[in-house]
């Protein structure tokens, strides 16, 4: 039939989608006839040691993966009409292995995956439509959804009542089983039609696979601006079900195929989209998806040996916002957080992160939200997420019900596991959810998200670095002079204690006033605003905007005449750095660090050896081991950002200075203090407050009056307000009671 002789476009469509010829028609049956010839002469020259192991049932599930250059090696013309005409010839081909196998005295179910497709049949999810129906195709993808394991019946077989010839069925539409019209003489039957006779399903003869739908959703990195990300729905069947995690970064290859719409019972001339997986590639080597050539290769390496890479590096991270005081040590420690340290698997099979976290608290106005969102922009699989806008699933997992109309739950994945070896940038981290933040504490220290809900029991990776921000409750921050203690400002957030312990810095940023800086501030902040481009001069010149992108400089000047690196270079110099820079301390860098965690504790252990009061007073922590691992992951980042594989004693000094730094800004003298929220002063004037409330009560028969606890706590310099909140404690758990009035005694 040709497209001439029809009415209208519609027709051909359907005449397409329901099997009608097609101009191509005869070349695919030529394929299709011949396939099974080819298919058994590849397999066994090619594939024969692979054929042997199928046999030998070394493996549950019965498949041959087959790359696609072997083939094309083999056989160019083959390995094109595979492209063309997928699903004919890879059926030929399972039924032809299967036929090998039974040959050589093993009836074996076996499958053929074809993988490794070439890069022209890599298409965006979003530009697959009618031209690419019943063709195989691959795209870049991410898990964000998987549903239950189902069985569906592959090949059904029907017995005639009338006569109880069995009658075997083909079903290859999964919303739909196909069933007999008549009883075929042919083949034995007693010719019988419906409603003469009934054809009953057999199902122990049937064969049945395992189903499972999986829903895949566009890389962000390839999603226009402003638009939303394309979705589809993927069946996978047999071997490759359970294979995949939400999260997760794919290719797959795939059959698009369609389906009728039904609106109301009826069919539609609206088609959905659907795919059929035939095989998957997991990512092995991680941020494929920026391009680096040989000549990015090449300036890469030239500028990481330059003297002042990391002060270029510190000013390329958000130019607009002016480096005074404590932002210039804020973006340093960006910068490492960027390249990150090294992950590794221990002797043990435990897993040790290589991943910084970084919080910045800090009073509105300070940059914060410009800082994280152009960290998640530069960053290669940068993700931005406000605290107090996630829902469904949140900064985690869930999940959630009827994801694919069968009414059971689907795992869906968070910001987190879909941040996974990248970077998620949460703003208001102070807004989070309170099942975010319960999970929020194995996703940042051990990297995985678990999920134990609605019958689904599963766990995520989320292997990301994370950039927080948190505002206070009440507008600014309380101002308790510049070293006031950062867990003083991090419970004025409303953020739980222990989850500071998850970050390797934290930073406080104030809004003070400061002659000699705030007119530099002004003036830079005027002179950003006012030299940049109109949006609608950009929007409406498409040569104006073209002549902007197609710069390629690598390094360029502000008006102050200070270098920073372009961000497109820099994303590809991040990329390059963490997939091919893998460094090593070496004794040195060990030595260091070491030097540093003896001396800071030891010298607080001799301090308390010359207190008076040692008894009465709890013992300083200043620095714990959690602490040596953010100072390995500190080194590493800096190596990696000079491309040394090996990092040395002068990386272990950078880092140790950054580490001191924030600190020395936050207050920290008692590293407890970020584990529990309690200060090492709080603690010792718990116990010492007891301690006079016992002495009293053993001194004035047993009963303790206010007046004379505040006149014991005065001297020894403890707040009448310390003293209340302690017997208000007390009073509470049950520990004292109060005879009468502003009297006190143990129970």
């Amino acid at each position: 039939m040709e497209a001439k002789g029809l009415d209208c476009p519609t027709t051909l469509f359907i005449g397409r989608v329901y099997g009608a010829a097609k101009p191509s028609s005869g070349k695919m049956t030529m394929a299709a006839h011949d396939a099974s010839s080819r298919w058994r002469t590849f397999l066994e020259e090619a594939k024969e040691s692979e054929v042997l192991t199928l046999l030998s049932r070394q493996s549950n599930f019965p498949f041959l993966s087959v790359p696609f250059h072997e083939l094309q090696m083999f056989d160019p013309d083959f390995a094109e009409d595979i492209l063309e005409y997928p699903k004919s010839i890879l059926s030929a081909g399972s039924k032809t292995l299967m036929e090998i196998c039974r040959e050589r005295g093993e009836e074996i179910d076996a499958l053929l995956r074809v993988g490794e497709l070439p890069s022209d049949t890599r298409k965006p999810l979003r530009e697959i439509g009618s031209s690419d129906i019943d063709k195989l195709r691959s795209v870049d993808v991410i898990i964000t959804k998987i549903s239950e394991i189902k069985p569906r019946i592959h090949r059904a077989v029907f017995k005639c009542e009338s006569c109880g010839h069995d009658i075997e069925i083909d079903q290859e539409n999964e919303r739909e089983l196909k069933e007999p019209l008549n009883c075929p003489q042919a083949l034995g039957g007693c010719g019988s039609s419906r409603p003469a006779t009934r054809f009953d399903l057999v199902l122990i003869s049937s064969r049945m696979v395992n189903n499972q739908w999986i829903e895949i959703q566009e890389q962000p990195e390839n999603v226009p601006s402003g638009a939303q990300p394309s979705r589809g729905m993927v069946l996978i069947e047999g071997d490759q079900v359970n294979k995949h995690l939400p999260g997760e970064r794919v290719t797959a290859n795939v059959i698009p195929i369609v389906r009728t719409h039904v609106k109301n019972r009826k069919k539609t001339p609206m088609f959905d989209v659907i795919f059929h997986l035939i095989s998957s590639e997991h990512e092995s080597t991680p941020f494929t998806e920026i391009t680096i050539d040989e000549e990015d290769s090449a300036r890469i390496i030239e500028i990481s040996k330059r003297e002042d890479l990391m002060s270029l590096v510190q000013k390329s991270i958000a130019p607009s916002v002016f480096a005074t005081g404590i932002l210039g040590h804020v973006k340093r420690s960006l910068a490492l957080q960027l390249f990150g340290g090294v992950s590794r698997r221990l002797n043990d099979k435990t897993r040790s992160r290589g991943d910084i976290h970084i919080l910045l608290m800090g009073d509105p106005g300070v940059a914060k939200s410009h800082l994280l969102t152009f960290i998640s922009e530069l960053s290669p699989r940068g993700r931005f997420a406000t605290g107090g806008g996630v829902s469904g699933a949140g900064l985690t997992a869930a999940a959630v019900r009827d994801a694919f109309g069968d009414g059971r739950f689907a795992l869906e994945a968070g910001v987190l596991p879909l941040s996974d070896r990248g970077l998620a940038a949460i703003d208001e981290f102070d807004k989070i959810s309170d099942d975010d933040r319960r999970m929020m504490h194995p996703a940042m220290e051990q990297q995985q998200v678990h999920v134990a809900k609605g019958g689904i029991t599963a766990t995520l990776h989320s292997r990301c670095s994370i950039l927080a921000a948190a505002n206070p409750k009440d507008g600014r921050f309380s101002k308790r002079g510049p070293n006031q203690s950062v867990m003083r400002s991090f419970q004025e957030t409303g953020l739980p204690p222990p989850l500071a312990s998850r970050f390797d810095i934290i930073w406080m940023i104030r809004d003070e006033i400061r002659i000699h800086d705030d007119e530099r501030i002004a003036r830079h902040i005027l002179d950003n605003r006012t030299s940049g481009k109109s949006e609608a001069v950009l929007e409406g010149s498409i040569e104006l905007a073209q002549s902007d992108s197609s710069e390629e400089t690598v390094i360029t000047k502000s008006k102050e005449g200070e270098e920073h690196l372009t961000q497109e270079f820099l994303r590809k110099y991040i990329a390059f750095a963490k997939r091919t820079i893998h460094p090593q301390l070496d004794e040195d860098a060990k030595a260091e660090i070491l030097k540093y965690y003896t001396e800071e504790r030891q010298s607080f252990g001799r301090e308390d050896q010359f207190q008076s009061d040692q008894s009465d007073r709890e013992s300083v922590i200043p620095i714990t081991a959690r602490a040596l691992e953010a100072l390995i992951r500190l080194t590493e980042a800096h190596a990696r950002m000079h491309l040394n594989e090996v990092a040395t004693s002068h990386d272990a000094r950078v880092a140790l200075a950054v580490f001191k730094h924030w600190r020395e800004e936050s207050g920290i003298e008692d590293e407890s203090e970020l584990h529990s929220g309690v200060s090492v002063r709080v603690r010792s004037n718990n116990s010492t407050i007891r301690q006079m409330i016992r002495e009293i009560c053993s001194e004035r028969g047993g009963i303790a009056e206010r007046t004379q606890i505040y006149n014991s706590a005065i001297s020894r310099g403890i707040t009448e307000s310390e003293v209340d909140n302690v017997i208000s404690r007390m009073l509470t758990s049950g520990e004292l009671f109060s005879p009468r009035m502003d009297h006190f005694s143990f129970a």
